[in-house]
């Protein structure tokens, strides 16, 4: 299984928005510092995720939440 997933950083309340196979073990390589661009906003909560079968398909749930259709999509759906 493949996740789709939403972050909240607790510190400054941001989002990231990416997709794994291992939704626990990324979630902690989150936390421990130890992914580049979400170091610095640590710690990290999840707020969504939706799993897949494939990872194409998880990738594309990703992209999706970074336009501006996927942003409409989860602000209206009180997500974000």
């Amino acid at each position: 299984m493949y996740s789709a997933y939403i972050l909240q950083s607790e510190k400054n309340l941001s989002h990231y928005y990416g997709h794994s196979g291992d939704l626990d073990k990324r979630l902690k390589e989150h936390n421990a510092g130890k992914v580049r661009s979400t170091k610095a906003y640590r710690p990290w909560k999840l707020i969504y995720f939706e799993e897949f079968l494939t990872k194409s398909e998880a990738y594309k749930k990703e992209q999706f939440f970074k336009i501006i259709d996927g942003y409409n999509y989860l602000k209206s759906s009180g997500i974000i």
